[in-house]
């Protein structure tokens, strides 16, 4: 199946402290994700020049395409980014990683999420939208979404009504089914009538975690699983350590959590969202989706980073084969 994702695009910039005197000094509150804004960028980017970094392409959408294409999918991902070098670093990760990169060019620098993690591995985030957030309609064309299977949004565009509208009515008029992270429970709660509107209408698939669940319904998981399955084909509700819940069509599947030393939680729900449509893209039948959606989520929260380190693909390929035969 062709699967493309759209989204943020951010360059995570990775940095690991021995202790908290940076992120105090640059006034973020621990454990916090603070937007910042081009003035700041610069006096981030000179501090940290001395720390050891790890640079990837990032982004919820992003995360999610980069696992589905490391489990073999043909992949695209549509953003934007900036005529600098982290745009070009963006452009060849994405290269790199086997994904189509669709990328639209901007005069306004690359967006970025300066990533700065503790020694307990909490993490605080100082993130500058930058380009990513100039993303609109024009940048987008009916060639993007001929033969379409799948189209992934992440729930950080939604606030961009108008972009979120017009790719979803593209993406139909071609066949393609649609799935939406819901990413946030403040995006929820934010753009609660919205989502209310374009889900019955276009969306086919929704992830969300408990959180941002009842943001939406105002309900417990369950019930909130029961409501959003309502209006859409596959609703997912993820409860953390316990698991997820999916239903489809009257049909509801519990899927435990695999056990993980968890490091990191960051990334989880990109990963199961990949693994999900991995599944979902092999036909295979919710509960399936579900597991090999847990497997992915397992990997990564048991490494730093939103994304799942190379040395571990072997062995989930052989767990989530198992699944698929």
């Amino acid at each position: 199946m062709k699967i493309a994702a759209l989204g943020n695009s951010l360059v995570d910039v990775l940095i690991k402290l021995t202790d908290g005197s940076l992120i105090q000094k640059l006034n973020l509150p621990k454990g916090s994700m603070q937007l910042i804004n081009a003035d700041q960028v610069g006096p981030i980017s000179a501090i940290i020049e001395s720390y050891s970094k790890v640079m990837v392409s990032g982004g919820s959408a992003a995360n999610t395409i980069h696992g589905l294409a490391k489990l073999g999918e043909r992949c695209s991902f549509i953003g934007k980014v900036g005529n600098d070098e982290y745009g070009k670093f963006y452009d060849n990760d994405l290269k790199n990683a086997g994904v189509n990169s669709i990328l639209s060019i901007s005069k306004t620098e690359t967006g970025r999420a300066f990533t700065f993690v503790t020694p307990d591995s909490e993490r605080t985030f100082a993130t500058y939208l930058g380009a990513a957030i100039e993303l609109g309609i024009d940048d987008l064309n009916n060639e993007i979404f001929k033969g379409l299977d799948i189209l992934h949004i992440e729930g950080y565009l939604v606030p961009n009504k108008e972009l979120v509208e017009a790719v979803c009515k593209m993406a139909k008029n071609f066949g393609a089914k649609i799935s939406l992270d819901m990413a946030s429970y403040n995006v929820v709660e934010e753009n609660r009538n919205f989502l209310s509107q374009i889900i019955p209408q276009y969306i086919d698939i929704v992830f969300a975690n408990e959180e941002e669940a009842k943001a939406y319904t105002g309900k417990a998981p369950t019930d909130a699983l029961n409501e959003i399955a309502s209006q859409c084909d596959i609703a997912v509700v993820k409860v953390g350590k316990d698991g997820s819940l999916i239903k489809q069509a009257g049909s509801v599947a519990k899927i435990n959590a695999v056990p993980s030393n968890v490091i990191d939680t960051t990334g989880a729900g990109d990963q199961f969202a990949a693994g999900f449509l991995h599944g979902y893209s092999e036909h295979q039948e919710i509960e399936q989706c579900g597991k090999i959606g847990a497997i992915m989520a397992g990997a990564v929260i048991a490494n730093y980073g939103a994304r799942i380190p190379d040395n571990l693909w072997r062995q989930l390929s052989t767990d989530i084969q198992r699944i698929l035969e």
